[in-house]
């Protein structure tokens, strides 16, 4: 039998999981999952075909014992601990597949996996993964009909599908919801639009927003990720006028986040005193000047000029904000850890709530001296809180290049990403079974000067 280790099973490995199992009889696949908490690795199967067994990625004897013993191994666990696995792999000539983003030391092991014919197939997943595929494949299509790319735009968002969404943020956590509170911190972003480099410090990033309209499902809006050239090269645009890459969420949420952001609720880099004694209204109050008279929320209002009738206010009463009775019950925490946990008690899923991936790409391009313009979107919408669109559009890429890479589909070694046709191709029209499908509308082309001045 040919042997897939999995290490980690959380949020993101239901799908995974269910289709390795679904093929386990027809492709002869004995299947382990190794996790630290084995009572919640059984709850995602009770197949026959899958050993489940504690495994501590700290722990090397048990660590190197599970690689050794596979044929395959998928990396689920955080990305920062990818890379004593894929150490391992190398040392025991085992093909490897995650969805995370290559980390410097995971290539620096590159030459090595390609010495010993080995395939790290990274960013597997939505985003990174779902994305690079699809826009490469109609990246390629327009090259290989002649076409020149002169403009490229992707955005892809985690939100609540539209029939859970019920709270005026319209937004719930449907991933890690640190990611979010943290997101756009650490540089500012940078983008490319007509040629020009353009720059986004955090403090404006949540006010420099995209509108993007998506058939059946309304209208989003955009912030621009931090590095939106990280792939220019990989995709081949080194010639593309505009380049940029955002984050999608319904519109009226980035001109409400900012306020958290100006205030400076998001930071985290130092720890506030006596947290652990403070009430959710103490935390906001701590943000804001003193005043012998004035209420916590009129000082909010004020601070930030927001009128009494204005919809954003709306949002803020409605996370409680200002409950002088809700503790913050965390110790030493810093404002984002704070923010954070304020924002669970009202962006959390329900029990049978479901979430939804979106994701947008433009692509802009030059063909017999005309410009033309290609929109993708795509929706997957979760089916609940174990299978959720999440876990689907990272889970099922992953499962399909593992077995691709099983079956010879995959041949080329070394440390990747899923940008050649080798690898676009089968996972793109397999993923099409499962719903998870792009619809594309040809759009006049129109950059960001349209007057050409």
């Amino acid at each position: 039998m040919r042997k897939i280790l999995i290490i980690g099973a959380g949020k993101s490995s239901s799908y995974l999981i269910k289709y390795l199992v679904d093929k386990s009889k027809t492709e002869n696949l004995k299947i382990t999952i190794g996790d630290i908490n084995v009572d919640a690795a059984k709850k995602l199967t009770n197949d026959d075909a899958v050993d489940v067994v504690k495994l501590d990625v700290f722990d090397a004897e048990s660590r190197t014992e599970a690689v050794k013993n596979a044929d395959i191994v998928v990396s689920m666990l955080p990305a920062r601990f990818h890379i004593e696995v894929a150490k391992d792999c190398i040392t025991y000539k085992k093909h490897m597949v995650t969805a995370s983003y290559i980390s410097k030391e995971m290539e620096v092991l590159d030459e090595e996996a390609k010495a010993n014919g080995l395939i790290f197939m990274n960013e597997i997943g939505v985003d990174p993964g779902i994305d690079h595929m699809s826009a490469m494949q109609v990246i390629d299509r327009i090259r290989d009909n002649g076409g020149k790319m002169i403009l490229f735009e992707s955005f892809t968002g985690g939100l609540v599908a539209p029939e859970s969404d019920n709270n005026l943020w319209n937004y719930k956590f449907t991933w890690n919801p640190r990611n979010v509170v943290v997101a756009g911190q650490g540089g500012a972003a940078k983008f490319l639009q007509e040629n020009q480099y353009k720059y986004i410090a955090y403090h404006r990033l949540f006010r420099r927003t995209e509108f993007l309209d998506v058939d059946g499902y309304g209208r989003f809006e955009a912030y621009a990720n931090r590095d939106s050239l990280k792939y220019q090269h990989a995709y081949g645009l080194d010639h593309a006028q505009t380049l940029y890459r955002g984050t999608m969420r319904r519109v009226g949420f980035s001109r409400a986040w900012n306020v958290f952001v100006q205030l400076g609720m998001t930071d985290d880099s130092y720890t506030i005193d006596d947290s652990i004694n403070m009430s959710y209204r103490d935390f906001v109050n701590a943000f804001l000047p003193y005043s012998p008279t004035d209420s916590v929320e009129l000082k909010f209002r004020h601070a930030l000029k927001i009128d009494q009738d204005d919809v954003i206010w709306d949002k803020f009463l409605e996370l409680d904000l200002f409950n002088p009775d809700k503790m913050v019950g965390l110790d030493k925490a810093t404002p984002a850890q704070i923010l954070q946990k304020i924002l669970m008690d009202s962006w959390t899923l329900d029990a049978d709530d479901k979430d939804m991936i979106v994701m947008y790409h433009k692509f802009g391009y030059e063909i017999n001296g005309e410009k033309r313009q290609i929109d993708a979107t795509m929706v997957v919408t979760g089916e609940d809180q174990t299978y959720t669109a999440m876990a689907k559009t990272v889970g099922l890429p992953v499962a399909m290049a593992t077995m691709d890479i099983l079956n010879g589909k995959i041949k080329t070694p070394g440390v990747q990403i899923p940008i050649t046709k080798e690898i676009y191709e089968p996972i793109l029209e397999e993923l099409k079974t499962y719903g998870v499908e792009f619809n594309e509308k040809k759009v006049p082309y129109l950059g960001y000067n349209p007057l050409n001045l």
